[in-house]
């Protein structure tokens, strides 16, 4: 999840100081640690967070899109 994150703000042009606020966190260090895997969003926060990037929350934990995950198990 911690390169997808980074991936996603940076095609979007966001900046982590955006997104801490957005969060609620004091520090852009505390978003920081999010994006190195080194802290852990609470769902609350990982639904906000889907919100800014403007993605479904699963794309935020899973590699492949779900509906494309269904789609290929059904094809095999």
């Amino acid at each position: 999840m911690t390169l997808k994150l980074k991936e996603l703000r940076e095609s979007r042009g966001i900046t982590q100081t955006f997104i801490s606020k957005q969060l609620g966190f004091d520090s852009v260090s505390s978003y920081s640690m999010i994006e190195k895997g080194k802290r852990r969003l609470d769902v609350i926060k990982a639904k906000k967070l889907a919100e800014i990037f403007g993605v479904e929350i699963e794309e935020l934990f899973f590699e492949n899109n779900l509906a494309k995950t269904a789609k290929d198990s059904v094809c095999e």
